[in-house]
Protein backbone atom coordinates (compact mmCIF):
# COMPACT_ATOMS: atom_id res chain seq x y z
CA UNK A 1 0.00 0.00 0.00
CA UNK A 2 1.56 3.32 -1.07
CA UNK A 3 0.56 6.44 1.01
CA UNK A 4 -0.53 9.59 -1.01
CA UNK A 5 0.75 12.84 -0.58
CA UNK A 6 -2.40 14.83 0.49
CA UNK A 7 -0.77 18.02 -0.99
CA UNK A 8 -0.97 17.04 -4.07
CA UNK A 9 -4.21 14.93 -4.69
CA UNK A 10 -6.47 17.38 -3.40
CA UNK A 11 -6.96 15.70 -0.23
CA UNK A 12 -5.75 18.83 1.88
CA UNK A 13 -8.91 20.76 1.38
CA UNK A 14 -10.72 17.78 3.11
CA UNK A 15 -8.92 18.13 6.43
CA UNK A 16 -9.17 22.22 6.75
CA UNK A 17 -12.76 21.59 5.93
CA UNK A 18 -13.02 19.14 8.84
CA UNK A 19 -10.65 21.30 10.90
CA UNK A 20 -12.88 24.70 10.22
CA UNK A 21 -15.98 22.69 11.32
CA UNK A 22 -14.69 21.37 14.68
CA UNK A 23 -13.62 25.02 15.09
CA UNK A 24 -17.35 26.01 14.51
CA UNK A 25 -18.74 23.44 16.41
CA UNK A 26 -16.49 24.73 19.46
CA UNK A 27 -17.53 28.27 19.15
CA UNK A 28 -21.44 27.32 19.05
CA UNK A 29 -21.40 25.19 22.22
CA UNK A 30 -19.57 28.45 23.70
CA UNK A 31 -22.22 30.55 22.43
CA UNK A 32 -24.89 28.42 23.39
CA UNK A 33 -23.39 27.95 27.31
CA UNK A 34 -23.19 31.49 27.22
CA UNK A 35 -26.53 32.23 26.40
CA UNK A 36 -28.72 30.08 28.27
CA UNK A 37 -26.02 30.08 31.26
CA UNK A 38 -28.37 32.60 34.09
CA UNK A 39 -26.05 34.14 36.79
CA UNK A 40 -27.45 33.64 40.28
CA UNK A 41 -27.22 36.91 42.36
CA UNK A 42 -24.67 35.80 45.89
CA UNK A 43 -26.73 37.84 49.02
CA UNK A 44 -24.43 39.94 50.86
CA UNK A 45 -23.14 38.19 53.78
CA UNK A 46 -23.46 40.12 57.41
CA UNK A 47 -21.28 39.02 60.31
CA UNK A 48 -21.83 39.72 63.99
CA UNK A 49 -19.37 42.50 64.90
CA UNK A 50 -20.67 42.48 68.32
CA UNK A 51 -17.70 41.47 71.01
CA UNK A 52 -19.69 38.95 73.50
CA UNK A 53 -19.15 39.10 77.04
CA UNK A 54 -16.51 36.37 78.33
CA UNK A 55 -18.63 34.51 81.59
CA UNK A 56 -16.55 35.56 84.76
CA UNK A 57 -13.73 32.98 85.69
CA UNK A 58 -15.95 31.69 88.45
CA UNK A 59 -18.60 30.43 85.86
CA UNK A 60 -15.51 29.31 84.14
CA UNK A 61 -13.95 27.20 86.49
CA UNK A 62 -16.91 25.37 87.23
CA UNK A 63 -17.21 24.54 83.45
CA UNK A 64 -13.78 23.16 83.30
CA UNK A 65 -13.98 21.43 86.90
CA UNK A 66 -17.34 19.64 85.46
CA UNK A 67 -15.42 18.79 82.10
CA UNK A 68 -12.51 16.79 83.80
CA UNK A 69 -15.22 14.83 85.72
CA UNK A 70 -17.19 13.49 82.97
CA UNK A 71 -13.59 12.86 80.57
CA UNK A 72 -13.53 8.82 80.50
CA UNK A 73 -9.24 9.02 80.23
CA UNK A 74 -7.03 11.31 82.26
CA UNK A 75 -3.97 11.89 80.18
CA UNK A 76 -0.53 12.17 81.86
CA UNK A 77 1.23 15.02 83.32
CA UNK A 78 4.22 14.35 82.06
CA UNK A 79 5.05 12.45 79.03
CA UNK A 80 7.63 9.73 78.96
Amino acid sequence: MKLENPFTNGHIKNYLLFYASILVIIVLFFIASTLFHDVQTQEKKIFDNEVKEEKSTKEQKEIERKEEVSKKFKLLETGY
